[in-house]
């Protein structure tokens, strides 16, 4: 039993690590201004809804709803994740920068994912 908690701190840790490096991108995009300007805050929603919407998920009020926060979280990952990509395919940043990034995205898709279908199946 202190296993599951001990995964649940950790996606929370997570999700809430990788909400501060999207906010620190974001403001690196920011001050370069151009496309990364305008696209910088999508980056920023998405990437800081992920956690937001993990943490009312443990707060649902039905296993429905638990899922149902779950699957939003995993919807911003994966928007996350396509943006890091853009940023990344039309050189607004560098590949080194962002490369952990779209890593953690998809780590994080991996993990929602399995919580997800897991929960749908119990």
């Amino acid at each position: 039993m202190a296993d599951n908690s001990a995964k649940k701190y950790d996606i929370k840790e997570r999700t809430f690590e990788f909400a501060r490096r999207c906010v620190k991108l974001y403001y690196f995009l920011y001050e370069q201004g151009g496309a990364g300007r305008v696209l910088a805050p999508q980056l920023l929603r998405a990437g800081t809804s992920i956690g937001a919407n993990l943490g009312q998920a443990d707060a649902g009020q039905s296993k429905p709803d638990f899922i149902h926060k779950c699957s939003i979280s995993l919807k911003e990952a994966r928007e996350t994740s396509f943006w890091l990509r853009l940023f990344e395919a039309e050189k607004i940043v560098a590949s080194d920068r962002v490369a952990s990034l779209v890593q953690e995205a998809n780590e994080l898709i991996s993990i929602l994912t399995t919580i997800i279908k897991k929960a749908q199946s119990k």
